[in-house]
């Protein structure tokens, strides 16, 4: 959980009351007991406030996760940390939908809001 990882850039919004929705459809990582490779979907939902990120930056974040040994759900809720932490949004979600392997699916959801100050229960995410 304590890895080095890139920073998250972003720039400035210049906008109000809109949701952004980014889709890593092909994200990698690596199971730290097995050392076999976890492949799934990372869907980040926010809404920003005076910050936006940066998306070649969001990427080259996620693209490091591919030699980190770490668990499925740790990646979830350090994706949304770590976008909270950089952006400041008003809100934000983190889903992992992750593919099977031996017959077991995950789907992994964390939400943040700054109205409740900290973690909420996030609905269900979509497949």
């Amino acid at each position: 959980m304590h890895a080095k990882l890139p920073e998250i850039e972003t720039w400035p919004n210049q906008y109000a009351g809109y949701e952004i929705e980014i889709v890593m459809p092909e994200f990698t990582s690596v199971c730290p007991k097995t050392g076999l490779p976890d492949f799934g979907k990372i869907v980040l939902n926010y809404v920003p406030d005076k910050l936006c990120l940066e998306l070649k930056s969001y990427k080259m974040y996620l693209l490091e996760y591919r030699n980190l040994g770490i668990f499925q759900e740790n990646v979830v809720n350090r994706v949304l940390e770590d976008v909270v932490k950089a952006a400041k949004p008003l809100r934000a979600e983190v889903i992992g939908d992750w593919a099977p392997r031996g017959g077991l699916s995950t789907l992994v959801t964390a939400g943040w809001s700054r109205k409740s100050s900290g973690a909420r229960r996030a609905p269900r995410g979509k497949r």
